[in-house]
């Protein structure tokens, strides 16, 4: 099959044509029908999160089953899924106390004696994300999976495996976003869309969208900002302030230190500012201490939308399906696995609020 493999940091990603295994025990052979072009593999391909090369990156996928190992219950051969990095165990505590999206997902891989799941010849590829999307098909398993109506457009439904549960599930599961209550949103990239129209679902009064693109924040409007700040004329926290006396949720949603730092500057007297960018390694954030205290405001880390995927999912299928979320406006570019780095290029110029690699 195709993939794209990671060889080297700060290089193209080199499609080729790789080896993957039939399903063991819990596993799930999936075709892969499209995929999400996210930050986070940008961040791979940087170096500014620890990939070990070779690797098939991609981790944003919806596809149709095509086989299942012994033991699988939860999909078989014609399901349509859509796949999630939040691979769960089951058994572990956080499992057990209602976050697997903190589980981290190592007992869900394959035995350190055991066949590889991806490999070229004898060279071992490394699986991404529990998933490796970037590639014809997927070999995964079970409890990184979950079923979906098959009236979902697949492109769409590809959104929902990464920027659309990290976005929405920030306003909705991390923050608990209430009716009324005021919100900012910094970067209006797939993730901060997605928080937007959660804010917007959640129904909070005033969703300010902030970013330094203009078709961004016009975009942004139309998927539920009532207003919008222009960061590249001025501080934005600033301006959220003197609009609003500071908001009750400030989201940041690029995974940079200063924009953090203006998040929680943004929030009110016992606000919050939530952190759902993924900030690069070794990277440190700066926080006024005294504000902190003196004005009772919290931070708050929201990994993946604080999501069960098997729960949040579907029910994110539905509000496509009947018009409270929408997705078609989120994907500027559709594209070939032989041009993913044309949808890495666009991202970095800012062109593009979410491509989707078809296959």
């Amino acid at each position: 099959m195709k993939a794209a493999i990671l060889r080297a940091y700060n290089q193209p990603l080199s499609v080729e044509d790789i080896e993957i295994d039939g399903p063991g025990p819990g596993e799930v052979l999936v075709k892969t029908v499209a995929t999400g072009v996210c930050h986070s593999d940008l961040h791979c391909i940087d170096g500014a999160l620890p990939v070990p090369p070779p690797s098939v990156l991609g981790h944003e996928p919806a596809g149709v089953v095509e086989a299942v190992g012994e033991g699988v219950t939860h999909v078989a051969p014609g399901d349509h899924v859509i796949g999630c990095l939040s691979a769960f165990c089951g058994t572990c505590e956080f499992c057990l106390r209602g976050d697997p999206n903190l589980c981290g997902g190592a007992a869900t891989g394959r035995a350190g004696d055991a066949p590889p799941r991806l490999k070229k010849g004898d060279e071992v590829i490394h699986q991404f994300a529990h998933l490796s999307a970037f590639a014809e098909h997927m070999l995964v398993h079970e409890h990184a999976l979950v079923k979906i109506r098959e009236d979902m457009p697949m492109e769409q439904a590809a959104l929902i495996g990464c920027g659309v549960t990290t976005g929405l599930g920030a306003a909705l599961n991390t923050a608990r976003v209430r009716p009324g209550e005021t919100t900012a949103v910094i970067g209006c990239g797939g993730v901060g869309l997605a928080a937007i129209q959660g804010c917007r679902i959640a129904g909070a009064s005033k969703i300010i969208a902030v970013d330094t693109v203009g078709w961004k924040l016009d975009l942004a409007k139309e998927l539920g900002a009532t207003e919008t700040v222009d960061a590249s004329s001025g501080d934005p926290a600033q301006a959220v302030l003197a609009a609003t006396g500071g908001v009750d949720y400030a989201f940041e949603c690029i995974g940079l230190a200063p924009t953090t730092t203006q998040a929680v500057a943004m929030v009110r007297k016992g606000g919050t500012a939530v952190m759902v960018g993924v900030v690069p390694i070794g990277k440190m954030v700066e926080i006024p201490g005294l504000d902190m205290v003196l004005s009772g405001k919290s931070i708050l880390g929201s990994m993946m939308g604080s999501n069960r995927f098997r729960i949040d999912m579907p029910r994110y299928v539905d509000f496509y399906m009947d018009g409270r979320l929408k997705l078609d406006e989120m994907i500027s570019a559709r594209l070939p696995l032989d041009e993913v780095n044309t949808a890495f290029d666009k991202m970095k110029a800012g062109e593009v609020a979410r491509s989707v690699v078809t296959f």
